[in-house]
């Protein structure tokens, strides 16, 4: 992992602006970078852990002032109390983030388990995991994470909603719609779509779910052998635009059912992504999409 973080890397991963980091450094001496030989400012990861509290106890109503007269010790006690009273689903993003740091598994689980005790599984899902996973994607960017500390946190979120979707039943309701869930081939980022398949089969639909990389051919034969009403899938790889465009327009030109359709690659702010018809219907938000079902 890296050991030296520029000043847009600290605001990248928490959320402070770098101006007011420069003001902070200057005003109260919270940071104090070092320099390479050729004069360039850098941070250690104990600057990246103590800004991460700081910014905890400033969201939380904390003058920075007042922070910046706190001891090292004084300092990790009250983003601890912070951490333990749960009032506040934002704050254990940070509790995640720190514990992902440290290779604390122990605090990682704890923090997940009291989260969903405290704010509930989809709460916990919506406002904690997907933000953390978002800030995660921009800590392997910048070296904080290697891809096998990435793969150990995931793969320890998906077996929360795994277990979350064994409880949910599996008989259909009255008057439900058929579902099939998949993601294309090449897309191997599967924690949005377990989540839409939670979320769908809570509501009593029936859910067929195909998981990563399938190959069109395969959704093209499933979606002819049980015609669904919906197929939902998700783009979020690095896919072209002419790719992830023509794949839409296979699917419009050769499967009748309708698509509920998300990700990087159709609502990102960069996207130009052109639907192809109506047939498509895409949700930004697991807000929309709950409203979709």
């Amino acid at each position: 992992m890296s050991s030296k973080y520029s000043i847009k890397d600290l605001e990248r991963l928490s959320g402070i602006k770098a101006h007011t980091l420069r003001i902070w450094e200057q005003r109260y001496d919270i940071l104090n970078p070092e320099r390479t030989s050729t004069n360039i400012r850098y941070y250690s990861n104990e600057d990246l852990k103590k800004i991460l509290n700081v910014s905890l106890l400033n969201n939380n109503g904390y003058k920075i002032s007042n922070i910046a007269r706190l001891s090292p010790d004084s300092l990790l006690n009250e983003a601890s109390k912070l951490f333990a009273n749960y009032e506040k689903e934002s704050n254990q993003i940070e509790n995640l983030m720190l514990s992902l740091l440290e290779w604390d598994e122990y605090r990682f689980e704890e923090t997940v388990n009291q989260s969903i005790l405290h704010f509930g599984f989809e709460n916990t899902i919506e406002k904690i995991i997907f933000p953390f996973l978002r800030q995660l994607g921009n800590m392997w960017q910048v070296g904080v994470v290697n891809p096998a500390q990435e793969h150990f946190m995931t793969n320890l979120i998906r077996q929360k909603v795994i277990v979350e979707i064994d409880k949910t039943s599996l008989k259909p309701i009255s008057g439900s719609k058929k579902y099939v869930f998949f993601l294309p081939n090449n897309e191997l980022h599967e924690m949005g779509l377990l989540y839409t398949y939670f979320l769908c089969k809570q509501k009593g639909h029936s859910c067929l779910y195909l998981g990563q990389s399938v190959p069109f051919e395969d959704v093209l034969s499933v979606a002819k052998l049980t015609q669904p009403d919906f197929l939902v899938t998700i783009f979020t790889s690095n896919s072209s635009e002419e790719e992830t465009e023509e794949f839409l327009k296979k699917c419009d030109a050769q499967i009748a059912s309708s698509f509920l359709i998300s990700g990087r690659l159709i609502v990102g702010p960069d996207s130009k992504i052109k639907i192809p018809s109506d047939k498509f219907k895409v949700f930004k938000e697991f807000s929309d999409y709950k409203m979709l079902l």
